[in-house]
């Protein structure tokens, strides 16, 4: 019988106090008591509409009925034949607006903690096994993978398990794309990405660093130098964008993008950092994603004595995960909804002393359905600060499509790709945030399990 109690088990977690002064990861997982009582929960639905909600498509009930059988190992397997990052996707993927969304039990209460079964089948996995992941015999064909992002390492990890001799070209020291430079430590352990990108060179793909393609290398030279017969872009959406408001250029204004590259691939908020990054008293967030709500975390852990989220529209509207913004909130992060600025004032030494703002109301819809904010007249006022961050969203960094010939490319910046990750050359694909500009983890590891399918049916069909 299934348990029908109608909320999950809580995910325990460090005090908010205690948490917002140091990196380590806030919520500590289930135990294998509490992960057993919650698996007990799925009602193992015929239609299993969680799987629809899934973009890499886990076999959900079957996974989570191997962990209330307390087979935790099995239920690993199960994981592993869809998704080649689990112990990450647990941790950052939006299950509530995806999987969880689709949960019958949610209808009357809360859906089953699908995320919080991964990740505990992950880390249990990670903990204990030495098992070497299958993978068919090799077949004879060569795939360069541009970029070690989730698309990239999903791409490469299932077209490995195929048999496909693989290699992934890194432009940083460090692979993990986006997980490693732009996820704090606390939300994701760069330790969890190190073991899932291990698990992928078990499986015999191989990594190389500081290649940046474009300049080391191009796509073309891949293709006609090197014997690689396709190649699957996933280089992300690397390159900030910024207000274009005067004071930008002020030395204590950031992007969230370099800010985060500091603290999480340069390690920053460590006391001996041979990278520091400026430790500010009063810093202003603009935005309101994920990667907002990451900054203004980080902020906080470095010492900040106010840290605020500037966004220009309601609560009701922010984009960041629920889960992040109550965090958020917890820690003591200041939200300063339907603000915007219009200037950065400069103080001593070209630094920053505050910011010009005004107030907004929500007005009709615009194309993206929510809301668009007007300026309130006569609202105008100044708000103190000494940093501020950027996290206004990202673009694809113009490298890739100006040095490869015949690539189609959005007048955004994003490279044109069908439904199958195909472009406009023969033989290239793409996928992630590379196409779709900046968007979620699982979604682009979704793009990537798409285009491996695809390069298999190409090869199949020659």
């Amino acid at each position: 019988m299934p348990n029908m109690r109608p909320t999950k088990n809580p995910m325990p977690a460090q005090d908010a106090d205690v948490r917002n002064k140091n990196f380590h990861e806030v919520t500590f997982g289930y135990t294998a008591e509490a992960a057993v009582d919650e698996a007990k929960r799925c009602l193992h639905c015929k239609n299993m509409p969680c799987v629809g909600g899934c973009p890499v498509r886990i076999h959900i009930p079957e996974f989570i009925a191997k962990v209330a059988e307390g087979e935790f190992e099995e239920a690993y397997r199960i994981i592993q034949q869809a998704s080649s990052l689990p112990a990450v996707c647990g941790r950052v993927c939006p299950q509530e607006t995806q999987c969880e969304q689709q949960c019958v039990r949610g209808k009357k209460g809360e859906p089953v903690a699908i995320g919080r079964l991964e990740r505990f089948v992950a880390d249990w996995h990670n903990a204990g096994s030495c098992d070497v992941p299958h993978r068919e015999a090799l077949n004879g064909h060569k795939v360069a993978v541009v970029g070690s992002g989730p698309a990239g390492l999903t791409c490469a990890g299932d077209l490995a398990k195929r048999g496909y001799e693989v290699t992934v070209f890194e432009a940083l020291h460090l692979a993990g794309g986006v997980l490693s430079y732009g996820i704090p430590e606390f939300r994701l352990p760069k330790a969890i990405v190190q073991k899932e990108i291990d698990n992928l060179k078990a499986l015999g793909v191989k990594v190389e660093t500081d290649m940046v393609i474009g300049k080391v290398l191009s796509v073309d030279e891949l293709l006609q130098d090197f014997g690689f017969e396709a190649v699957f872009i996933g280089t992300g959406a690397g390159l900030p964008r910024f207000m274009n408001i005067p004071g930008e250029n002020l030395k204590s204004v950031f992007s969230a993008n370099e800010f985060l590259t500091r603290i999480n691939l340069m390690k920053a908020y460590k006391d001996d950092a041979r990278t520091p990054v400026f430790r500010a008293k009063k810093v202003a967030v603009v935005g309101g994603g994920n990667v907002a709500m990451d900054a203004a975390r980080c902020a906080k852990r470095l010492g900040a004595e106010e840290v605020s989220i500037v966004y220009r529209r309601s609560a009701a509207e922010l984009p960041a995960r629920a889960e992040e913004v109550e965090h958020a909130k917890e820690e003591g992060i200041v939200f300063r909804f339907l603000t915007n600025p219009t200037s950065i004032a400069e103080g001593e030494n070209g630094f920053v002393r505050g910011m010009t703002c005004v107030e907004m109301e929500l007005g009709e819809p615009d194309a993206s359905g929510r809301r668009r904010p007007v300026v309130k007249e006569g609202s105008e006022f100044f708000l103190e600060c000494d940093c501020v961050i950027m996290a206004l969203g990202t673009s694809p960094n113009p490298l890739i499509k100006n040095t490869t010939g015949g690539l189609e490319t959005q007048k955004w910046g994003g490279i044109v790709a069908d439904g199958q990750g195909r472009t406009s050359r023969a033989h290239v694909y793409a996928g992630g945030d590379a196409v779709t500009g900046a968007a979620t983890v699982i979604l682009a590891m979704g793009a990537g399990k798409t285009a491996a399918e695809a390069i298999d049916a190409e090869f199949k069909a020659r």
